[in-house]
């Protein structure tokens, strides 16, 4: 099968056919183009999802501890990773596919240049030899023609008794002269149409099929071509397929690492205080005076004054221990970590003293390093001046001597806290026995027995109130001296602080003293601190008392 010899007499659809080839070559390396930009964006924008959703560690308070978020934390890295690959996938793509389909097509597009313009001297070169066939033909009919005549003419004067011997000689010369001119017409007429034939000849048989081969060569050299970039582009993909499948089994491995009752440990050690749950309210003996009328007439041991206990006394008592389970402690953090509850007040001493432990191994280390070293400048003083590691050493031993400082005053201060827990458990406990015997004197119908004694004793004891009492009373509301409204939000994370909302209102209790921390209080009463940068404050002369 051949162009050459089967099509001939096609060169215009040849012509169109590769115009054709090559348009689809273009087409396709479009295609690729476009499919690249989409892995390119495809991959930026997983990026930017990725950026936009991990975890912003400006510190360690904020790194994540719940498994839940840790595993996502973790997916996130494998999406990075997966978006990573389809960026490899679009390089792939670009080097091997795109490039090299465009580069080819500049080199078909010149090949077929060439080979359609030699085509196409071959037919004007074959046009030309027709019309001088053409040409010599039609000499050759005239010159016949006229012979023809001068033929005629002299033997008509030849025929004619009037006609005089010149004018016959000198037909006769004519004729000669005709017969002459159209022999020689013939003879070149004859040698064009063999030119002509031979050209014919080698222009369907040699040239054009020598030029119809070219071009069948570059179309399937074309085809060839595409179906390797058909090849290379899956190739591609099939190379990526096992990191990425590596990627989807770190999800699914992140996603088995999700440990619901860790996370609910996490949150007892991240919320719990350390505090007591509040105690029983003390029976509060109303019928006394009307116990005193009926006896009036008889004689009976006098009871011992019963001590009544103010009801809004106890509740201030006990909204003074549930501080912490409403509202944030007031003020900024301290150095002690007093302002924080006794559990997470210990928590926060035990990460502080590990950390200083940690300085202090580093700066040991390091002391012993320019101690080795000036040793080894005076026993070698060519390699330096060991006077010269003093100043080092000296500020060494000092941050030493600051960190054991600070750790033992660390210390005294867990120690201190650890303390009045272990205090606080041991009262609990008996807090707990007591309020059982106390259940136990209790009559069927819920009332206390008439023995005068127990009755008596049972009264005046004191309602039990552990030390952290007076630490944690709730003062009144302090008044609201203005109103502010929030311009960006506030996640409120830290100790002390309030969260808030874009456009939320609040109540301003205490203005900006130059930390640049405002105090406020939601309609709900919890209050806490919000950087003043945040919020639009206006301040009123006289406004209301927002109670909690």
């Amino acid at each position: 099968m051949s162009w050459g010899t089967e099509l001939w007499d096609q060169f215009d659809n040849l012509e169109k056919h590769t115009q054709w080839g090559l348009d689809f070559l273009d087409k396709y390396a479009k295609f690729v183009k476009e499919r690249l930009e989409i892995e390119q964006n495809y991959a930026k924008q997983l990026r930017n999802l990725v950026k936009k959703f991990c975890p912003k560690r400006s510190s360690k308070e904020e790194e994540p501890r719940f498994t839940s978020c840790i595993a996502f934390y973790n997916i996130l890295n494998e999406l990075n990773d997966y978006a990573g690959q389809r960026e490899v996938v679009a390089e792939e793509i670009g080097h091997r596919v795109y490039a090299e389909i465009m580069k080819y097509s500049y080199e078909l597009k010149a090949e077929r240049k060439s080979h359609l313009q030699e085509g196409r001297r071959a037919q004007q070169y074959l046009e030309m030899c027709m019309k001088q066939m053409d040409s010599s033909k039609k000499k050759f009919e005239r010159e016949c023609r006229e012979a023809e005549k001068a033929q005629q003419t002299y033997e008509r004067l030849d025929n004619d008794a009037n006609a005089t011997k010149s004018d016959v000689e000198k037909a006769k010369q004519q004729l000669n002269l005709r017969t002459h001119m159209a022999d020689e017409s013939k003879n070149e007429y004859a040698a064009q149409l063999q030119n002509y034939n031979a050209e014919q000849h080698k222009h369907f048989y040699i040239v054009i099929p020598q030029v119809y081969k070219h071009l069948q060569e570059m179309d399937e050299r074309r085809t060839v071509k595409l179906s390797e970039c058909y090849k290379g582009f899956a190739d591609a993909e099939r190379k990526v397929i096992p990191i990425i499948s590596k990627c989807l089994e770190g999800m699914v491995q992140a996603a088995k690492s999700v440990d619901e009752r860790r996370d609910s440990q996490i949150v007892v050690d991240c919320f719990k205080s350390g505090f007591e749950p509040p105690g029983d309210y003390p029976f509060e003996d109303y019928s006394q005076h009307i116990y005193r009328t009926v006896s009036d007439g008889t004689i009976s041991t006098p009871k011992p004054e019963v001590t009544r206990i103010d009801p809004k006394i106890t509740m201030g008592k006990a909204k003074g221990k549930l501080w912490l389970f409403g509202k944030k402690p007031k003020g900024p953090a301290l150095e002690d970590f007093s302002h924080l509850p006794p559990e997470q007040r210990r928590k926060k001493l035990q990460q502080r003293i590990d950390e200083l432990n940690r300085e202090l191994q580093k700066e040991i280390d390091q002391k012993e390093a320019l101690n080795k070293m000036k040793d080894v400048y005076e026993k070698s003083p060519q390699m330096g001046d060991p006077s010269s590691l003093q100043p080092k050493i000296a500020e060494t031993m000092s941050n030493i001597e600051k960190l054991r400082t600070e750790i033992q005053k660390n210390e005294a201060w867990l120690s201190e806290v650890e303390g009045k827990v272990s205090q606080r458990s041991e009262r609990r406990h008996s807090a707990e026995a007591n309020h059982l015997v106390a259940q136990g004197r209790e009559s069927p119908e819920g009332s206390y027995t008439e023995d005068a004694n127990q009755e008596g004793r049972i009264q005046t004891q004191p309602p039990v109130h552990t030390e952290f009492d007076d630490e944690f009373d709730d003062d009144d509301p302090l008044p609201a001296i203005g109103h502010c409204k929030a311009i960006y939000p506030f996640d409120g994370n830290n100790e002390g602080t309030l969260a808030m909302k874009e456009g939320e209102v609040m109540y301003i209790i205490e203005e900006d003293k130059g930390d640049g921390w405002t105090r406020a209080r939601r309609q709900n009463g919890e209050e806490g601190y919000v950087p003043t940068s945040y919020i639009d404050v206006t301040l009123e002369k006289n406004s209301k008392v927002c109670t909690a």
